[in-house]
């Protein structure tokens, strides 16, 4: 009988939980439809939440997500340019589950967006991440999306170096991590951590591939700072005579230079009618950020030229394919026409 009395006590407390946490979240979803609609600036705090939600933390996380996804949603499709309430919803969402990835990965991309697309805060969407990673420091897609922020959004190829790399680092973390990192520090001019960055690739990858294109950055790295010092003697050489020099053969010939500099790729470097020092072979330093010809664009994130020849085949194999079907249709015989 006791037994019996004890199992119907707690199913009657159970059940008052439930239809509790159930009233609980109506409640909330009816407040946050009227907030929606209403867009005042006020929501309740996380504490507040956490006190109605009799322990259902998780629950109460997962119904806020949905608020934000409902609410970012609404607004976008508005063409809004305002999204006042995003913040606060994702502040609320990540106190009640601060492991919740989702709202630091997809909640920082709605909050740094430039409007109408987003909020157009990427200072917000870097504070959403770096809480997410202060909550979950072994996850380092977060490091991701928090370099990502810095370098889309904000241009700051030194913070979007110095979190990949700090991502790169964690166990389990993907090796063009590395990659990220090492190509942002040379994209943002610090060529000593973008050689250190390299190195570190070398050191931690046996993959053939990844070494061999690390070897051919540290080449371009190597490059650039080459073009940096001779830049230097150019323009020291066009001060003291009153115009550049036409040649490498002109700085040799003033004793500006021992001799004529090559590249990493062995061939001489040259100087352009801008009196700039340029590259002559940019297939084989496809990296480089200094000595490009005057128009041409740094492309440190991807080889161009392997790019260009991968569309170049596409094109010729469609073009081939197209030109077949075409012969094949000609010598089809017509319909009703017996072979």
């Amino acid at each position: 009988m006791h037994s019996q009395r004890t199992t119907i006590v707690a199913s009657l407390v159970l059940a008052l939980g439930l239809a509790g946490s159930v009233l609980a979240s109506h409640s909330l979803a009816a407040m946050h439809d009227q907030i929606a609609l209403q867009e005042v600036l006020y929501l309740p705090s996380a504490k507040t939440v956490k006190a109605v939600s009799l322990g259902y933390t998780g629950l109460m996380a997962d119904i806020y997500w949905t608020r934000v996804v409902q609410y970012y949603g609404r607004k976008h499709l508005a063409d809004s340019l305002t999204y006042k309430l995003l913040p606060p919803l994702l502040d609320i969402t990540t106190t009640l589950d601060p492991h919740l990835d989702i709202a630091y990965q997809f909640g920082a991309f709605f909050l740094s967006q430039k409007p109408p697309q987003g909020a157009g805060s990427p200072e917000a969407g870097i504070e959403l991440v770096k809480k997410g990673i202060a909550n979950n420091p072994t996850h380092w897609r977060l490091y991701y999306d928090l370099g990502f922020i810095y370098w889309m959004e904000k241009k700051d190829y030194k913070s979007a170096a110095e979190t990949f790399a700090a991502g790169a680092k964690i166990d389990g973390a993907k090796t063009w991590m590395w990659t990220m990192a090492g190509a942002m520090a040379q994209g943002g001019d610090d060529l000593e951590m973008a050689r250190t960055l390299w190195n570190e690739v070398l050191k931690e990858s046996k993959d053939p591939m990844i070494r061999s294109n690390a070897n051919q950055r540290l080449a371009c790295i190597n490059s650039d700072e080459a073009v940096i010092q001779l830049q230097k003697r150019v323009d020291a050489y066009k001060e003291h005579f009153g115009h550049p020099p036409g040649s490498m053969r002109d700085l040799v010939d003033a004793g500006v230079l021992r001799g004529i500099p090559t590249d990493p790729a062995g061939n001489p470097y040259g100087i352009d009618s801008y009196g700039d020092v340029v590259v002559k072979d940019l297939k084989k330093l496809p990296f480089i950020t200094k000595g490009l010809p005057h128009g041409t664009e740094a492309s440190v994130f991807y080889n161009k030229f392997v790019l260009e020849e991968k569309a170049k085949k596409l094109a010729e194999e469609k073009k081939k394919k197209e030109e077949q079907e075409k012969s094949s249709g000609a010598k089809a015989p017509p319909t009703g026409q017996k072979l």
